[in-house]
């Protein structure tokens, strides 16, 4: 800018200084004046092209000066790229802020200082109903019409979440959600969405596990100490302390049946699985589980005065599979000790064989009284009775089926139970080919 001030002197003293020789002091003034307003309207043209220049939307990368408008107009678009460049940083890293927020298994809702709704992730609109475009700034409570939020939003202070009832498509599929308020910025609040479902059904399924123990050992217990008192008051005769102490072992005999079940699940659970180092010899397994099933069906008849089991077994397959041996044991002995506990004296119980393409099939058929639908899904369940009554006079503890589902979970395979009503069922090992060899016979 000096040079052009400096060039503009030179010129009015280039043309002044003639003019003043030729015409006098007064006629080198004037021109000297009309060549400094003439270079002032032309600055002043220059300063409207360059407004124009910089309101355009997008700056032009040729501007059409030269001299030092040129370097003023490069200078601004220097700082504009670099203006440019920054914003697409922080827009990039808003946008991977948003991408992690969004791909977070909980819901974000950030809502504004009257607390509506700003912007929130697919969850949160998953878990809350809402769409991220057409519920925008609408205020939250007016959306989430839970009367468990409203007085916990209208609290001054939100220590501590609150679980609400999720919209849900069915009644049997209620979601329980857990949301919890922060403050953020001036007056900003997040809210925070937790699907909580499996946690609360974990828990349920906790309390009714300790509810169902205490209840099926206070059974027991109960009878028990009726025959201790009994013993201990009355005066009785060889004979009838004999018979009383014969149900006492009973009882005592069904608590141990059950603390070695809670035993075994509790070992289950809390172990890892099994490898495929061990080779277990399925005929060898399927002998040890025919013998124990005739001596069971044999002592139901004589105590109920009726005719043994028709028990069959079909060829067994000579492989082995891989696992532990004491947990496929249990699995199998299970399913055919049901499998004769509650099918009646003369009926039939059918083991069979059968390979498919990816799994070794042992099933056990029965001619039971069969099982309705609607039970089907919870049989696997700790402690689900059908009939209660029935399972406490074929001395189960609720819990066989559970642990076979659990040992084969652990195998990789799977348990299927198949029943009709008045044709009885058959349950199903359904073992992966990956855990079945063949016996080498050296």
């Amino acid at each position: 800018m000096f040079i052009a001030v400096l060039e503009l002197l030179i010129a009015v003293g280039l043309i002044a200084f003639p003019v003043w020789l030729w015409a006098g002091s007064l006629a080198a003034s004037l021109s000297a004046l009309m060549l400094l307003l003439i270079y002032a309207f032309a600055q002043i043209w220059k300063l409207e092209r360059l407004e124009r220049w910089l309101a355009a939307p997008q700056l032009h990368f040729d501007p059409p000066w030269k001299g030092n408008w040129l370097d003023v107009a490069l200078r601004v678009q220097r700082l504009v790229k670099q203006l440019d460049l920054k914003a697409q940083a922080h827009e990039k890293k808003l946008n991977y802020f948003l991408q992690a927020i969004q791909a977070s298994p909980n819901g974000v809702v950030l809502l504004d200082d009257h607390a509506r709704i700003d912007w929130c992730n697919n969850t949160a609109a998953d878990h809350l109903g809402l769409d991220p475009q057409r519920d925008r700034l609408q205020h939250i409570v007016h959306l989430v019409r839970d009367p468990v939020f409203a007085r916990y939003f209208a609290q001054e202070s939100h220590q501590g979440e609150v679980v609400i009832d999720s919209r849900s498509l069915s009644v049997s599929q209620v979601r329980k959600l857990s949301l919890q308020l922060h403050t953020y910025g001036d007056g900003r609040l997040l809210l925070l969405s937790r699907d909580i479902t499996e946690i609360a059904k974990a828990d349920a399924m906790r309390r009714d596990f300790v509810a169902n123990v205490s209840h099926e050992i206070r059974t027991p217990l109960t009878v028990l100490g009726g025959f201790v008192e009994t013993l201990q008051s009355i005066p009785l005769g060889p004979d009838e302390i004999k018979h009383y102490l014969q149900l006492m072992s009973v009882q005592s005999d069904r608590m141990q049946s059950l603390v070695a079940d809670l035993l075994t699940l509790s070992q289950l659970e809390g172990s890892q699985s099994p490898g495929v180092q061990e080779e277990v010899s399925l005929p060898d397994l399927v002998n040890q589980v025919m013998s124990d099933a005739h001596a069971l069906s044999e002592l139901l008849a004589n105590q109920n005065q009726g005719r043994k089991h028709a028990l069959v077994f079909d060829r067994v397959p000579m492989v082995n599979w891989l696992g532990a041996k004491s947990e496929l044991m249990s699995a199998v002995s299970n399913l055919v000790n049901n499998a004769v506990r509650y099918t009646p004296l003369g009926g039939l119980v059918h083991v069979t064989f059968q390979q498919t393409n990816d799994a070794l099939v042992l099933s056990v058929k029965d001619t039971g009284p069969g099982i309705a639908p609607e039970h089907l899904p919870r049989l696997s369940e700790r402690f689900y009775r059908i009939d209660r009554s029935r399972s406490r006079d074929t001395g189960g503890t609720g819990l066989g089926l559970a642990i076979t589902k659990h040992v084969m979970q652990r195998h990789g395979g799977e348990l299927r139970i198949e029943s009709e009503l008045g044709k009885g069922s058959t349950f199903m090992l359904l073992m992966p080919l990956s855990r079945v060899t063949p016996q080498t016979h050296e």
